[in-house]
């Protein structure tokens, strides 16, 4: 499977501030893009955080002309999700380490969870018994560190805003507990350009 890493930072790799603030650190051209990675995967996956926090749609929206929705995935350790929030409201595998219940529309599945949350590869084999061949991981910081700590990201696709949030705001990535430097992930630049005011990386993970 195919798996994707989409980031939308300040300059300093921040994804909000230490309120919890990220409406809108990127500009319009660059959240387009993103719309046309979300159509170019199958699934798109984040964790319960980002739906507590911003309660996403998660749908590729696309001006012109209609696209054919991913599924979309929440990694939902204690199933805390709202029945109310929009992301449960259509074609939505909600994966967690608890019993089973009721959420909105969407689709529940207990799966491997060794450390109390779904381990990624774990998450990654019941995103393709639900026939998806590749998925966009979004958020937020802990779902990366997990995915990213696996080994499992192929791609990153990093938007980076002119702006600087300091120290206290809130990492794109959280911690990988690495030993040394030998151990933490490395990437191959592929390229980077201007989109509107931001600039548009994408890196193919070295194997």
């Amino acid at each position: 499977m195919r798996v994707t890493l989409k980031l939308a930072t300040s300059l300093d790799g921040r994804i909000a501030t230490a309120s919890g603030e990220s409406k809108w650190i990127t500009g319009a051209a660059a959240r387009l893009e993103g719309h046309r990675l979300r159509a170019a995967h199958d699934a798109i996956l984040v964790g319960v955080e980002t739906v507590l926090a911003d309660d996403p749609e998660l749908t590729a929206r696309l001006p012109g002309r209609p696209v054919d929705q991913p599924l979309r995935v929440v990694l939902d350790s204690r199933l805390r999700t709202p029945p109310t929030a929009r992301v449960a409201r259509g074609n939505c595998l909600i994966l967690t380490a608890a019993e089973p219940s009721t959420v909105g529309a969407a689709r529940i599945e207990r799966v491997d969870a060794p450390d109390g949350r779904p381990s990624p590869r774990a998450a990654l084999r019941a995103i393709r018994r639900a026939g998806a061949g590749s998925v966009l991981i979004e958020g937020g910081g802990q779902v990366a560190a997990s995915f990213l700590r696996a080994g499992l990201v192929d791609r990153i696709e990093w938007f980076r805003a002119p702006m600087l949030l300091g120290g206290e705001g809130r990492p794109c990535v959280g911690a990988l507990a690495l030993a040394n430097l030998a151990a933490a992930p490395t990437f191959r630049r592929l390229s980077a350009e201007p989109v509107g005011d931001d600039l548009w990386e994408r890196y193919d993970a070295l194997r």
